[in-house]
C-alpha cells in the first residue's frame, strides 16, 4: 500500500514538474524582427529572423560563396511593397516577396521571389517566380553582430534595402512611384471634379436638406459626364420631387426604371414604380 502511495505521489510530482517546465519560455536562437517605413507615398515593410555572428566567420564559411542563401534564418526573409516599384530596371508589382541572395566575393545576386512560404531556400527553385534579380556590390563596413535588414538612404523617389552582417553591407536600390502618384493626383484635381464627385456632392446636399437647386445642377453635371446609371437617375428624381417638380421627377424615374429593368435590379424597379405611383397623385 505504501509503495502504491509513493508511486502516486511521484506521478503527481512528475506531472506538476512537466506542466511547470512546459511554461518556461526561452529566447529564440534567431530573434524575429519587423520593420515598416514610408518612402515617398509607398509603404515598405520587412519581416525576417536575425541570427548572430557569435564569433563565427560568416561569408565564405557559415554562408558559402556562390550558393543560394535564405538571407537570414528560419523562414525566408520577406519584403512587402504597397505599390508597384522598380528594382534593377524591373517593375515589381505591389505585394510580398521572399528575399534570397547568392553571396560572392566581388558581387551578390539578390532575388525577389514570389513564393514566400519557404523554410530556408525553396526545395525546387523556379525561375518563373523571380520577380526581380539584381547584381549588387558588397561594401566593407564595421562589424554588424546581428544580421540586419534595413531601409536606408530614403528620399521621396527611392531608398536602399541594406543587407548587413559581419563586416559586409549589400545595398539594393528600390525606386518608388511618388512622382507618378502625385502627378496623377494633381492632374485629376486640376481637371476638375469627376462625375462621381458631382454625384456624391449632389446626394449629400439632398440628404442634408441643403440647396436643392445646387444639388440638381451637380447631379445634371454628373449625368452629362456619362454617369447616367439607374441609381444616379433615381437620386435626380428624388431631388426633383423634393423641389416640387413632380412631372420632371416622374420622367426621370421612368428613365431610372428602364435602366433598372435592363440591369435586373428588382429593388430599384420597385422603388421607382412606387415613387411614380405616389408622384402621379400630386
Amino acid at each position: 500500500m505504501k509503495n502504491i502511495f509513493k508511486v502516486l505521489v511521484l506521478g503527481v510530482f512528475l506531472c506538476l514538474f512537466s506542466d511547470a517546465n512546459a511554461q518556461i519560455k526561452t529566447p529564440a536562437a534567431s530573434q524575429g524582427a519587423k520593420l515598416e517605413t514610408t518612402v515617398g507615398l509607398t509603404t515598405i515593410s520587412l519581416d525576417y529572423s536575425r541570427p548572430s555572428k557569435s564569433g563565427r566567420k560568416i561569408y565564405g564559411e557559415l554562408v558559402p560563396f556562390d550558393a543560394m542563401w535564405r538571407t537570414g534564418a528560419n523562414k525566408n526573409s520577406m519584403i512587402t511593397f504597397s505599390d508597384d516599384v522598380m528594382i534593377g530596371g524591373s517593375q515589381v508589382k505591389g505585394g510580398t516577396y521572399a528575399i534570397f541572395t547568392k553571396p560572392g566575393k566581388a558581387s551578390w545576386e539578390v532575388y525577389f521571389y514570389l513564393d514566400t512560404e519557404n523554410w530556408g531556400t525553396p526545395e525546387k527553385w523556379d525561375d518563373t517566380k523571380v520577380a526581380a534579380k539584381v547584381m549588387a556590390t558588397p561594401q566593407t563596413v564595421s562589424t554588424t553582430e546581428t544580421f540586419t535588414l534595413n531601409i536606408a538612404n530614403v528620399t521621396n523617389e527611392s531608398c536602399h534595402l541594406e543587407i548587413s552582417w559581419d563586416n559586409v553591407t549589400v545595398p539594393v536600390k528600390i525606386e518608388v512611384p511618388t512622382d507618378k502618384k502625385v502627378s496623377a493626383a494633381i492632374s485629376q484635381v486640376m481637371a476638375g471634379p469627376s462625375a462621381g464627385d458631382y454625384y456624391n456632392a449632389a446626394r449629400y446636399y439632398r440628404e442634408a436638406k441643403k440647396d436643392l437647386s445646387q444639388a440638381l445642377a451637380w447631379m445634371n453635371k454628373s449625368i452629362e459626364m456619362g454617369n447616367d446609371k439607374f441609381w444616379v437617375l433615381r437620386q435626380k428624381s428624388l431631388i426633383e420631387a423634393d423641389m416640387g417638380n413632380y412631372k420632371g421627377a416622374i420622367a426621370t424615374a421612368n428613365s431610372s426604371l428602364a435602366k433598372a429593368k435592363e440591369a435586373g435590379n428588382n429593388d430599384y424597379i420597385k422603388m421607382n414604380m412606387d415613387s411614380i405611383a405616389a408622384w402621379s397623385k400630386k
